[in-house]
């Protein structure tokens, strides 16, 4: 029988990133060969993932990383079952290991398919971590960015999100954090309203007011206010008719409310802001540049990055789940 010292764990540790016990036991039942053990170690992980293949790895570490140049970032989530493992410090530690992996990748599959250490790739070593951990370890998000400037805000190690600036303005660390915050905490999915189709417009719409008119046959039988079903929901909706429409609408409610027509002026910029507002409910929920800023709700997300005299030229978020 070989005589395994701790020193021979230790290495076998250093290598695969297993617990102590697993890599003593992977070099006694290898007798000492370390090839030998780290493909027990691979095997264990092989029977273990197959046996939990049907489990859900909803939880786990999304994280982020950025190149030195700040040029390329990428986002990533290392997945697990249950929420315990995802806080462990060591897991947290291997999902940014991996990240920097990834940032030399532009898909998911070459990642899966690169060197994590000599000994094993990115795929193997998943597989290996399910055998040591017993949950089903697996990459879930891929994203990766270029541009002129990256920035990036991990939320809780739960959301992870980038954005690209035009060019690396002085303050381009701030402005890259607190719009990376932005899509992290508002979830939107594409840059501005212009990039959405007629027909995912058309159909969200009808989606959106059969939903309100579901609530209020509920809220008029409980005897509550009923919502405000909206004409449109989005900017691409607001033809140059349909706002002159809403100020003929405003200034007749004006002129019912007895307000002297000397004052309109003052008055009707406020009340078709209203109505944007009010009719552009999925611009504000899905378009980052057409969203209420976090840290100031009186401007937009354009607005604000507008005046550092840059653009956002893209962004990615990575989620568990």
């Amino acid at each position: 029988m070989a005589n395994i010292t701790a020193a021979d764990v230790n290495k076998l540790r250093q290598l695969t990133g297993a617990g102590m016990m697993d890599c003593k036991k992977a070099l006694v039942e290898a007798e000492g060969d370390f090839d030998s053990a780290i493909d027990y170690l691979r095997k264990k992980g092989q029977k273990v993932a197959a046996n939990r293949s049907d489990r859900e790895s909803s939880e786990g570490a999304a994280v982020a990383a950025i190149n030195a140049d700040k040029t390329r970032g990428v986002v990533i989530s290392l997945n697990c079952e249950t929420d315990f493992v995802g806080k462990n410090e060591g897991f947290i530690t291997l999902a940014n290991e991996l990240a920097q992996i990834a940032l030399n990748f532009d898909n998911k599959e070459d990642f899966l398919a690169a060197k994590y250490n000599d000994t094993m790739t990115v795929a193997d070593k998943c597989i290996e971590q399910t055998g040591v951990i017993g949950e089903k370890i697996e990459i879930g998000s891929f994203e990766v960015l270029e541009g002129a400037f990256i920035g990036s805000y991990i939320h809780g190690n739960k959301i992870a999100a980038i954005v690209a600036l035009s060019a690396p303005i002085e303050k381009a660390e701030e402005l890259g954090k607190d719009i990376s915050m932005q899509i992290a905490s508002m979830g939107a999915d594409t840059l501005s309203y212009k990039d959405f189709s007629p027909e995912f417009v058309a159909n969200e719409t009808e989606a959106r007011i059969a939903v309100i008119a579901k609530d209020n046959e509920e809220l008029a039988r409980l005897g509550k206010p009923l919502k405000n079903v909206p004409q449109y929901i989005s900017y691409s909706q607001l033809t140059e008719e349909a706002l002159k429409q809403a100020e003929e609408d405003a200034k007749a409610e004006l002129r019912a409310e007895g307000k002297p027509e000397a004052i309109w002026d003052r008055i009707l910029p406020g009340k078709i802001q209203r109505f944007i507002s009010d009719n552009t409910s999925l611009d504000q929920e899905k378009a980052l540049l057409d969203q209420n800023f976090i840290k100031d709700e009186s401007k937009k997300v354009a607005d604000h990055v507008k005046s550092f005299g840059v653009e956002i030229t893209g962004f990615k978020r990575a989620t568990l789940g």
